[in-house]
C-alpha cells in the first residue's frame, strides 16, 4: 500500500475524532501536538486527577499506556489517504522509569510497515527527551476492522453536511 500525502485538514479531522470517539482521549486531556505521513506525536498534560500513586505524586501507568495505544492507531491511521477501521492487535509495553509528578507526558509513535491486513508500529513515551523514555512499545494493528464507517470519515461528513 502506498503512503499518503497529508491533505489538508486530516491532522484537524484526526484531532476532532480523537475527542470524539475515545472519550477515555477527552478525559485525559490528550491532544495530538504533530503528525506526518506514518508518524504522531500526542501530548497527556500532568493532572493531579491522573496521579496512580498519591504518596509521590507519578501518573499511573494505565494513562501511559493510553497514550501509547492511541499514539499507535494515530500512526496507523496517518499512513493512508483516507481513513479506515482499525483495532489494536497487540501492545506490548516496557516501562523503563517513572514519570516525574508535574511533567506533561508526550508520546512519538511511528507506524513503520504495512501489510495486506496488518499494521506495525512502535513507540516512544518521554517528557522532553525521547534519549530519556518513560516508556517504549510495539504493536499491531489490524486494518479494517469492522464495516462501519471510520470515525474521522463520518465526522468529516458530518462537518461537511453542516456546512462550517
Amino acid at each position: 500500500m502506498s503512503k499518503c500525502d497529508l491533505v489538508p485538514g486530516v491532522i484537524d479531522t484526526m484531532r476532532v475524532a480523537l475527542l470524539e470517539y475515545v472519550p477515555q482521549a477527552r478525559e485525559l486531556g490528550m491532544e495530538i501536538i504533530e503528525a506526518k505521513v506514518s508518524e504522531c506525536w500526542m501530548r497527556v498534560p500532568y493532572s493531579e486527577r491522573l496521579i496512580g500513586d498519591p504518596r509521590t505524586g507519578v501518573i499511573h501507568g494505565g494513562v501511559i499506556t493510553t497514550l501509547l495505544d492511541n499514539g499507535c492507531g494515530a500512526a496507523v491511521q496517518l499512513s493512508f489517504p483516507e481513513r479506515q477501521s482499525i483495532a489494536t492487535l497487540d501492545l506490548r509495553i516496557d516501562y523503563m522509569k517513572a514519570a516525574t509528578p508535574g511533567l506533561a507526558l508526550i508520546a512519538y509513535t511511528h507506524c513503520y510497515k504495512v501489510a495486506r491486513s496488518v499494521a506495525f508500529v512502535r513507540g516512544t513515551a518521554y517528557h522532553d527527551d525521547i534519549a530519556d523514555p518513560i516508556a517504549t512499545c510495539v504493536g499491531t494493528f489490524m486494518l479494517g476492522a469492522n464495516r462501519a464507517a471510520p470515525v474521522a470519515v463520518a465526522l468529516a461528513a458530518q462537518h461537511d453536511q453542516k456546512g462550517a
